[in-house]
């Protein structure tokens, strides 16, 4: 559960960084918007990984 998890938060951040750089080159500014937000999106869910995690350990 938590690696695919991990993997699949990741993969959407990387997803989002790779639309907002073709947003840049086109200067797509829908594009643009719509990376920042799954790159946020996905950088939120890891971090929540992370809190899973420690919480975890603690046991």
């Amino acid at each position: 559960m938590g690696a695919d998890e991990k993997f699949a938060n990741k993969a959407e951040e990387l997803k989002g960084r790779a639309k907002e750089a073709v947003g840049d080159a086109t200067d797509n500014q829908q594009w643009q918007a719509e990376g920042r937000a799954e790159r946020a999106k996905g950088a939120l869910k890891q971090a929540g990984e992370k809190v899973k995690d420690a919480f975890r350990s603690d046991r």
